[in-house]
């Protein structure tokens, strides 16, 4: 199993592990796991040259908190070290500075290892990418590693790096960890230091942690949020945990439903209480409020982000080559934009409503969390871009993959996916919400059901 990134930092103290002797891992396996497509862009020679630093700053008593830590960043994060392409043509060359979020995890001595591959723009869910090429499933080639962050998923489950950052939209985090079998925090929107990302949703996007554990999860946040609260895991028994039923648990594949099924078998067995219901309705409130705020903030933060980095708009829409993501964005230039009213009607009224309705499910059911599949389903090949098949029936890949994740972007909720076991030799994600604000305290509970749930094997790619 490759170390977890609290194991590295530890084995750096103890002095098992030389920080030089770490990159060269890296360094390595990204070489040797090449085919999967997760890496976009590694300056070897000047990761050498911080990790002797990091090495030198260890021998004399002056590590900072990560020093040392080689991690890889999603390639919508600005790095001013590594070039920042969204995955898509025009975006070429590093960026003036590095993201809010990530110069507080390099300020503490991280390293950034790598720039990793994502949907084109983000703006999708398998990492089909037409541009920067398709990245594979370590746990079987050929099938997609969920997205948008599935460069990410997919190099920290392969062992590449032992954590990274993705970013989360409408579950661009928390999916590639359910199919790639690690986890994945996305937090309360604004809990991070906002900017340095290239736009989708300034009311929804955030970056979030991916690692093998929730003690990573933990540190890695704690940092980005300047938030010294350690982490403390819940004893299971007491714990609350709603079990929404409607939409969330309906018209699963039968392998995510078993695994899920077994999973609340095994927390009830540990003493957690399993609240069988629902909030007030959430979904016609979310189906009002998604697609508009995304597509409306879009269409007025990307051009003033390609603005910053000198690029005209025009040349990135001619460069974008995966098709969805070109008839997106296309359909937004014209007649069909979307119209402010719906957006504003979105922000007023629907997405209040959704957090109305949700404080008040948490209320009055005295819940700690909630809990879910992450995904109706598990990896499908590379290539079902528009369906994929679901119970016998093709429905449609980007609404079914981000179905059970989409309501709490909306609503700004942080939400965390641990892997729940394999169906057919792959990944099951569970996913746990919580209200916002209350991140920490999710963390927690996290950690008490981590240690319930059994582990995944060891990767096979």
């Amino acid at each position: 199993m490759p170390l977890t990134a609290t194991e590295t930092l530890s084995d750096f103290e103890t002095g098992r592990l030389r920080v030089r002797d770490h990159v060269e891992q890296v360094i390595d396996m990204a070489a040797r796991k090449a085919d999967l497509g997760a890496v976009l862009a590694i300056d070897a020679a000047a990761l050498r040259a911080a990790a002797d630093a990091a090495d030198a700053r260890r021998k004399a008593g002056q590590a900072r908190r990560l020093e040392g830590l080689a991690l890889g960043i999603k390639d919508n994060i600005d790095t001013a070290d590594l070039p920042t392409t969204g995955g898509t043509a025009a975006l070429r060359g590093a960026a003036p500075a590095n993201a809010p979020a990530l110069q507080r995890l390099l300020d503490t001595g991280a390293l950034c290892a790598a720039k990793l591959n994502l949907h084109e723009l983000a703006f999708g869910i398998t990492n089909n990418n037409a541009v920067a090429g398709a990245v594979h499933n370590p746990w079987k080639r050929g099938h997609i590693p969920g997205g948008s962050s599935g460069g990410t998923g997919a190099a920290v489950a392969a062992g590449i790096v032992p954590a990274g950052l993705g970013t989360d939209t409408g579950g661009s985090v928390r999916v590639p960890a359910a199919l790639c079998g690690v986890k994945g925090f996305r937090p309360t929107i604004g809990r991070y230091p906002a900017g340095g990302v290239v736009p989708l949703s300034r009311t929804r996007d955030t970056p979030g942690p991916l690692a093998h554990s929730v003690a990573d999860l933990a540190l890695l946040d704690a940092t980005m949020a300047a938030d010294a609260t350690a982490l403390t895991p819940r004893a299971p028994t007491g714990l609350r945990l709603g079990v929404p039923r409607l939409v969330l648990w309906d018209n699963l594949d039968p392998g995510v439903a078993g695994s899920c099924a077994e999973a609340l078998d095994r927390l009830a067995r540990a003493g957690v209480t399993l609240v069988e219901a629902d909030p007030a309705d959430l979904w016609a409130d979310d189906a009002a409020a998604s697609f508009p705020i995304v597509l409306y903030e879009c269409m007025r933060e990307l051009p003033e982000y390609c603005a910053t980095r000198g690029i005209d708009f025009d040349a990135l829409m001619a460069g974008i080559g995966s098709p969805d993501v070109r008839g997106i964005l296309e359909s937004q230039m014209g007649d069909g934009a979307m119209p402010e009213a719906a957006y504003r009607a979105a922000m007023d009224r629907h997405r209040p409503a959704m957090q109305r309705n949700w404080a008040a499910y948490f209320a009055q059911h005295r819940l700690d969390a909630v809990i879910f599949p992450t995904t109706p389903l598990t990896a499908r090949p590379i290539g079902q871009d528009e369906t994929v098949e679901l119970n016998g029936t093709q429905v449609p890949t980007f609404g079914t993959y981000i179905r059970n994740c989409d309501h709490g972007s909306v609503i700004g909720a942080p939400g965390i996916s641990l892997p729940a076991g394999l169906a057919d030799g792959l990944p099951v994600g569970i996913e746990i919400d919580g209200l916002p604000g209350q991140d920490r305290a999710l963390l927690d509970i996290a950690a008490a059901l981590e240690a319930v749930l059994p582990p995944l094997p060891p990767c096979p790619g």
